[in-house]
């Protein structure tokens, strides 16, 4: 009898140490052909999640769209958006908060024997745009060029699409120019096109002092204050990811049935551009300027872009991340 309950407690005790250190459940809402596939992917060929101590579990959507659905209903913990979205959503009672992912912008395309050298070489030219009327890379290009005297929506011919379909169209020579989401833009960069100009590369014009992530993981303020140790990790964890697909050619050749590419130059292209939009910024400073960009596109974009708020919310960017 001894015996039997020597071993009972020492399986009860062993089953209790197992639950104290099992990995803590992170729900994550990942668009199917996103960049964000390619860190998890990284992260998982590493072992960096067993590493944290963390279970990822990943729920493959169509779009940006039904992540923030996934997201608001509840069903997953976090996602990838924009801290204009978070802090609309904010400002009609929703408490996300945001953190910083990569601050990879579109450029202004060009075939390689356009005459078009100039960004005011767009006047009177037919532009692609990809996205719609209120896509933030189309009004910062709108407010730069408006600082010259030029209103590209009446001084030149706007085509709107969905940035593949826009890709397409740049391919088969049916515009001018086109400006499109990053990795479309590596796409024809890596066929021969030319960068007119990143917009990364207006944003001093328009008053930033740096990069600004465009895109971040994105959570509910609640659930992070519950799991401020979890988020900590899960975050330093993804830092390690980046980390090895700056320093590794290696892990992008593992990654690269994910991405789509067509050939090693596409590859090479998907690397760099990805490699120069990894945050290396402060949070503060990060927020210092997309505190001064809201107001830029808040102007130009109204209410349709930002919803009933005049100033980007204080609570926008999450600061509980030993080091930032």
């Amino acid at each position: 009898m001894r015996v039997l309950a020597r071993t009972i407690v020492l399986v009860m005790m062993l089953a209790l140490g197992a639950a104290a250190h099992a990995a803590d459940v992170i729900r994550l809402a990942v668009q199917k052909t996103g960049t964000f596939s390619w860190e998890l992917a990284t992260i998982r060929e590493a072992g960096l999640d067993k590493e944290a101590n963390l279970s990822l579990e990943v729920t493959e959507l169509a779009s940006p769209e039904a992540g923030k659905i996934a997201l608001r209903a509840g069903n997953a913990d976090i996602m990838l958006s924009d801290w204009l979205w978070v802090s609309r959503e904010r400002a009609l009672g929703a408490r996300l908060t945001f953190y910083p992912y990569s601050s990879a912008l579109g450029a202004v395309m060009v075939p390689a024997a356009s005459p078009i050298k100039t960004l005011a070489d767009l006047k009177g030219r037919k532009l692609a745009v990809g996205g719609g009327p209120i896509d933030k890379s189309w009004l910062l290009l709108q407010a730069r060029m408006k600082q010259d005297g030029i209103d590209l929506k009446s001084d030149a011919t706007i085509v709107y699409g969905a940035p593949p379909l826009i890709a397409a169209k740049a391919l088969d020579g049916e515009m001018d120019a086109s400006l499109n989401f990053w990795n479309f833009c590596a796409q024809l960069e890596a066929k021969g096109f030319r960068r007119l100009a990143g917009i990364e590369e207006i944003l001093p014009k328009l008053g930033a002092k740096g990069a600004v992530s465009a895109v971040g993981y994105v959570f509910d303020e609640g659930w992070a204050a519950g799991h401020r140790d979890t988020v900590a990790r899960f975050i330093a964890m993804t830092r390690k990811a980046k980390q090895l697909l700056v320093s590794s050619d290696a892990a992008w050749d593992k990654i690269a049935p994910l991405t789509g590419a067509t050939d090693p130059t596409m590859l090479r292209t998907y690397r760099d551009r990805y490699r120069d939009g990894i945050p290396r910024r402060s949070i503060t400073d990060e927020e210092t300027d997309a505190r001064v960009l809201y107001r830029v596109l808040a102007e130009i974009g109204g209410r349709d872009l930002v919803g009933p708020a005049a100033e980007l919310d204080p609570g926008t960017f999450y600061h509980a991340v030993p080091g930032d």
